[in-house]
């Protein structure tokens, strides 16, 4: 397991504390949920705009009606 520091300021400190406390996780666990919830949302857009181009590219769309009688709903 790796062990990683980081450098923050005195406010930063009691902010990140305090956050911890209310939210009952020690703050290595949010430092580590934060970061993996940027990756997540930095993924996740860049995958909106594959499809946002794709859709461009073919913008083909179904009414509520058909995606019903598709998926049987």
């Amino acid at each position: 397991m790796a062990v990683i520091s980081v450098r923050i300021n005195e406010e930063e400190t009691k902010l990140l504390k305090s956050y911890c406390k209310i939210h009952g996780i020690s703050m290595s666990e949010a430092y580590k949920q934060a970061l993996l919830e940027k990756i997540e949302d930095e993924f996740d857009a860049e995958e909106m705009i594959k499809e946002i181009e794709k859709f461009n590219k073919n913008p083909q769309t179904h009414s509520l009606e058909e995606v019903r009688k598709v998926y049987d709903l």
